[in-house]
Formats: structure tokens, sequence, C-alpha cells
């Protein structure tokens, strides 16, 4: 039905069901002029009459009759269009994909994710777990929408931008209920049995680098790339890791290790990244609203 014109349509059934033609020009703003000319080019249209006149009253001619019940369908799925876009442009539906690491996927997205779902319940939130290099390329291809990742991190169509800090810390098991207060260097936990994240993400980068400022080279034990699986190796005696300190804060971390600062101080940042030509929708803007409210 290539070219056919809605508008001529609704002008039709305007017209049948008013029985007229001024009647219809009433109805849609239109001049008398302007219904009697779509209705010749709907009929023009499909090569056949559409409206006959009976004394001073428009009446459908069988295919006009027949074509009514297409046009009746046609504004229900119109309207419910309508209805859909509405609730987009509200926020009351939509979907956002957002990326981001393992660890910030536990413990910093919850509370975010929660309020939003709070505020905009029909709000689909797809989260998808990565390193940092594969998260982006997500963001670059169009895949996901946005991305909380561990700075530094660049890429030329991106715009990343910091929204939050954390200190890393030393996380080593607890013994006899005692906690560590002084810093730790990188020559003194190099000595030990390293339990760290896995090679090829930005954390590891992060971690490494601050070892480097030592002089020194950590040759860890074990890798692995999710950090309840770190803390619990941790807690079990297998050996020490750094960790972000939100990640060692909850109340059943108290018991189970010992934490101390690191000596210079470690920080990561965590940024938020978008495609600088991203067009956010409602649902988007609240999730980077969300986000860059983090602290």
């Amino acid at each position: 039905m290539r070219g056919l014109n809605l508008d001529q349509l609704i002008t039709f059934a305007t017209v049948v069901e008013h029985g007229g033609f001024t009647e219809a020009a009433g109805r849609l703003g239109l001049t008398q002029p302007a219904v009697s000319m779509q209705i010749r080019s709907l009929e023009e249209r499909f090569g056949v009459r559409l409206v006959e006149r009976v004394g001073k009253r428009a009446l459908p001619t069988a295919a006009g009759r027949d074509l009514l019940p297409f046009i009746r369908r046609l504004r229900e799925e119109m309207d419910a269009a309508a209805a859909a876009m509405g609730r987009h442009r509200a926020g009351q539906v939509g979907r956002v994909r957002i990326g981001t690491g393992a660890t910030a996927c536990i413990y910093r997205l919850p509370p975010i994710l929660t309020a939003l779902r709070a505020a905009h319940p029909g709000l689909e939130i797809i989260v998808v777990t990565g390193n940092t290099p594969d998260i982006l390329d997500a963001v670059e291809e169009g895949t996901l929408d946005l991305a909380l990742v561990t700075l530094p991190a660049g890429r030329p169509g991106l715009s990343i931008e910091p929204v939050c800090a954390e200190e890393l810390v030393r996380v080593a098991p607890l013994p006899a209920g005692e906690r560590g207060q002084d810093g730790v260097t990188p020559t003194a936990l190099a000595e030990e049995t390293l339990i760290l994240y896995e090679r090829g993400g930005t954390m590891r980068a992060v971690i490494d680098g601050w070892f480097m400022t030592g002089g020194v080279q950590p040759r860890p034990a074990m890798e692995l790339g999710n950090v309840e699986a770190i803390k619990n190796l941790v807690a079990a005696g297998l050996g020490q890791s750094i960790l972000p300190s939100v990640t060692v804060q909850g109340p059943q971390d108290c018991g189970r290790f010992a934490v101390q600062p690191l000596t210079p101080p470690l920080i990561r940042t965590l940024g938020l990244a978008l495609r600088r030509d991203k067009m956010l929708d409602t649902g988007v803007r609240a999730m980077v609203k969300a986000i860059t409210g983090m602290r």
C-alpha cells in the first residue's frame, strides 16, 4: 500500500461518520474543498467511488463500507502507538543497557537500580559485566547504551567522565580478630602470597601500576575475575589481595578480614562512558543522572 495517505483515510471515515463534507471539515479543522480533494484523491488511489450523495447526506458506497473496518483498525493501532510513545516520553517504559565490571555491579549498582526502578517501574534494565575494553567496545558498537568502568579509559568516539573514587586496600585473613592500622607498602605486600584480579582488566593494571611505584612486580599465586571468589579464598587463608574498600565494609566482613590502607594510597576512579553522538531517551537520561549522583 505504498503511497497510501492515512489522513485521507481518516477524512473519509469522518465524512461517513458525520454524514457530510461540511460536518467533516468542521471536525477536522479543514475547509470543505480540502475535504473534497482528499476524498477525490483517495478514490483515485483505489480506482473506485467511496462516497455517494443521497439528498444532503454523504453515504459510503459498497466499496466504502468495506473500507471502513480497515480504517477503524488503523485508528486503533494509531491510538495505541501514540499511547506507547507517550509512555516512553514520560519515562514510564523503555530499556537501558549498561555495562560495568563485576565489582561495581555487586557493590555500586544495586542501590542505583533500586531507586531507578522505583521512579520508573516500567523501565527494563539490562546489566552486562565484563572487562573495561570489552565493555567500551560494546558502547562504541551501540549494543550497550552506557557503561560504568574503571579509569583510565579513552576512546575517540566516547565521552568518559569520572563519577566517583574508591580507595583500594590490602585485604588479609583476620588473625585473632586483629586489624592492621599502618599502611602497607608495595615492597612489603609483594613478599606475601597474593590473590589478585585477573590480567587484562583495568583494575589489574591499576594495581600493577601501584607495585611499580615501589619498584617491584607482583607474582600472584592466583588470578580471578570475581571479587567474591577472591574474598572467599582470602578468608580461607590462601593469600592476601588488594580490593576496593567498599567490598569489605559489610557487617559479615568484619570478622573475616584484616584491612589495611596502602602506602602510597591507591585510588581507583569509576567513570561514565557514553557515545558522543548518543541520543539520550528518558530512560538513559535517568540512568545517567543516577550514576553521576553516585558517591
